[in-house]
């Protein structure tokens, strides 16, 4: 495999070990300076240029993008695409995980089933004191939209703290979110870094002292963990709604259960390697390797051809009338809907005979007459004012999200 890693700083550690790794593997690697690619548009023929060069052919590409160059360097990623390279991490699913704000919105909705901590966004500071109520009240933490190893994440014990920390910000026109303060996690956080739908490596990291961030690159103590079923499916579950293949998902340990933080397209690799003293880089460029070889193929896009039938996910819930049937007494087949894999905890089978017995939490991906799967679905219901929301219909049988841009 002929792999190019996007980065520029080639002497940090996280690419230094990818560089090995894939040597020791016996792949051609070659780190490229994002920052001197050049984007040339044309039409029927997009193309990139290093160093005023035409960029030289490569199988795979491995993005590993700063917040400093995020705009440039999803630009990048997004030209490797239109060129039909492979790139490890989509421009979309970087984009999307870049912006707190974008990502909390993405994972937020219902059918994703996914913890967040309660967050607001305000413009007008004297919408903020009302904010502050609805998360809970002080102490809250404020965070800059875009920022990194715990740069411009800020605790208010104090509502006039949190008032003067806002003005201050929005003063010098940066965009900040105000987010429930988890006091069962206080000083703690979870680290899971899943690549495809595994997670290789997992660490608790807990703060220094009076420090509440607990980043290893502000003196946080990290330690090895073994993840349960819960906060394993929440990481895998947080990266693919998010569109990345590779990524870092940072939890709270909230009362309830995991509560996603953030999801990071370019996780750093040091702090979790020697906490865990596993091979991440090797992990990493193993499934770059395979998805080389044996490409995946977009589902959604191959079969989306005739107009109205398209592919959705569709989970049995509690409740769901298909419960204890087999997928014959189903009627799905006889609603033009045909189950192409069902997944059951961590088993995917694939064609499952007409035989097999539905069960809660099976997850079906269907491909079928549109109308009719939307017909499975009740009323979505729309949820307001937080104090005072009234309980969601359930809802037996629902299709997740296919697309997230």
């Amino acid at each position: 495999m002929k792999l190019a890693i996007l980065s520029c700083e080639e002497s940090n550690y996280s690419t230094t070990r990818l560089v090995t790794a894939a040597q020791q593997r016996g792949h051609d690697v070659k780190v490229i300076d994002t920052l001197r690619l050049t984007i040339d548009l044309q039409q029927g023929s997009p193309d990139l240029y290093y160093s005023g060069s035409p960029l030289e052919s490569f199988d795979a590409i491995l993005p590993r993008i700063g917040t400093s160059i995020s705009f440039y360097g999803i630009a990048v990623v997004r030209q490797l695409e239109q060129m039909g390279v492979y790139c490890a991490n989509s421009a979309n699913g970087i984009q999307n995980s870049r912006d707190k704000l974008r990502s909390l919105q993405i994972l937020s909705r219902s059918e994703h089933e996914i913890g967040i901590p309660q967050t607001t966004f305000v413009r007008d500071r004297s919408d903020a004191l009302a904010a502050i109520d609805r998360v809970g009240g002080v102490p809250v933490v404020i965070k800059l939209i875009e920022g990194t190893q715990g740069i411009g994440v800020i605790l208010a014990e104090r509502s006039e703290t949190a008032l003067a920390i806002i003005e201050a910000l929005q003063w010098v026109r940066q965009n900040v979110l105000i987010q429930k303060f988890v006091e069962e996690s206080r000083g703690r956080d979870i680290r899971a870094f899943v690549v495809g739908d595994r997670v290789v490596a997992a660490m608790r990291r807990t703060a220094s002292g009076s420090e509440f961030r607990s980043n290893v690159h502000r003196g946080g103590v990290a330690e090895a963990i073994t993840l349960d079923a819960k906060y394993t499916e929440t990481a895998i579950r947080a990266a693919q709604i998010m569109g990345l293949r590779i990524a870092g998902v940072d939890m709270l340990e909230g009362k309830d259960g995991p509560l996603v933080m953030e999801v990071n397209s370019s996780p750093g690799l040091e702090g979790i390697e020697r906490a865990t003293g596993l091979d991440i880089a090797g992990s990493i460029i193993d499934f770059i390797a395979s998805n080389v070889r044996f490409p995946d193929v977009d589902i959604r896009q191959r079969l989306t051809l005739s107009k109205g039938y398209g592919v959705a996910d569709l989970i049995i819930r509690e409740g769901s009338p298909y419960i204890g049937k087999s997928i014959a007494e189903s009627q799905l087949r006889e609603l033009d809907i045909n189950i192409l894999t069902l997944k059951r905890g961590d088993d995917v089978i694939a064609n499952p005979q007409s035989t097999r017995i539905l069960q809660i939490g099976d997850s079906l991906l269907c491909f079928g007459k549109l109308e009719a799967m939307r017909g499975l679905l009740a009323d979505r219901v729309v949820r307001r004012h937080s104090r005072r929301r009234e309980a969601q219909v359930s809802r037996p049988l629902t299709p997740t999200s296919e697309q997230h841009t």
